[in-house]
């Protein structure tokens, strides 16, 4: 596995820590979700790429890392892994693109994973919690009712209410969750306005704005995914369509998240810049930022 040691930049009489993409370097990370806690660090939910690959089916065995500084970062170890699945694929594998929210003194861990060895039409989002956002996690079981969809997305809302959004092949849905945070209250809905649509929901609020951020399908011609984005005055829409704000990297797939940490918004996303190879990926933080009108600018993807 390769290994890099993050270096410290001398600026006399300083000595600064810089950092470097990709942050993590000590094994294959992407689909990172991140999220700030009331202890004060940013952490980011990784899904792990086994090697040597073979496509995305040997995708196992979730990690956590989190900062205080988005320079250093704590690999918490694994925090779930397939064989930990009762209802799962016994072969194991398809643990892709995950996410975790936080209600009442409880973390929950969503992750998408099959229940059946076909495992393209038996994709369940199950559901694992914690009182530790860095480990411990239990499966409780999956949230019923749902369509053979992946990459779950939970928003809460600054009035505590949940949101679960998911999606994949084109077709985006969201609707709200219960205060159990495992069943959906009503009728999941059809996420209107989104254009060119693939994969990899993202739903965050910036000065009372709804957005949500997803990887389209820009993978002709040797093209890989773009991250786009849309906004609303609604977390379930309609959605208007805003543009870009990551272009491809040198990975077949992106998947990635936006947070604001002390004062900063952050744009996660992976890129296969350690590999070389489109199924063995690592997880990269770039600043982010707004113009006037709330647009998002472009993301400066820096190594």
């Amino acid at each position: 596995m390769i290994r890099f040691l993050c270096t410290a930049v001398v600026l006399a009489p300083l000595v600064v820590a810089a950092q470097h993409n990709p942050i993590i370097t000590s094994m294959y990370t992407a689909d990172p979700s991140a999220h700030v806690w009331a202890d004060g660090r940013l952490y980011i939910y990784c899904s792990h790429d086994v090697a040597p690959p073979r496509g995305c089916d040997l995708m196992d065995r979730y990690h956590v890392y989190s900062t205080d500084d988005m320079v250093h970062w704590k690999d918490h170890g694994e925090i779930l892994n397939s064989s930990q699945v009762p209802w799962g694929r016994k072969e194991g594998g398809f643990m892709w693109a995950p996410d975790c929210a936080y209600k009442n003194g409880t973390y929950y861990f969503y992750f998408p994973h099959p229940s059946g060895t076909d495992w393209n039409h038996t994709w369940k989002i199950g559901v694992a919690t914690s009182k530790s956002p860095a480990g411990g996690f239990t499966v409780q079981g999956f949230i019923t009712g749902l369509k053979s969809m992946i990459d779950p997305c939970v928003f809460v809302d600054d009035d505590g209410q949940a949101y679960f959004y998911y999606g994949g092949g084109g077709h985006c849905e969201g609707g709200k969750l219960k205060d159990n945070m495992m069943d959906i209250d009503g009728d999941m809905k059809p996420m209107e306005g989104l254009v060119d649509f693939h994969e990899a929901t993202w739903v965050h609020k910036y000065n009372g704005v709804y957005y949500l951020t997803y990887s389209d399908n820009h993978d002709s011609a040797g093209m890989h995914n773009q991250m786009r984005y849309a906004t609303s005055d609604n977390p379930l829409g309609p959605w208007t369509y805003r543009g870009i704000y990551i272009t491809p990297t040198d990975s077949y797939t992106d998947h990635g998240s936006v947070v604001q940490y002390k004062g900063q918004w952050y744009a996660f996303y992976h890129n296969s810049n350690l590999s070389h190879n489109d199924w063995l990926r690592s997880v990269c933080v770039d600043k982010l930022y707004y113009n006037p009108d709330g647009s998002i600018k472009m993301v400066v993807q820096t190594h």
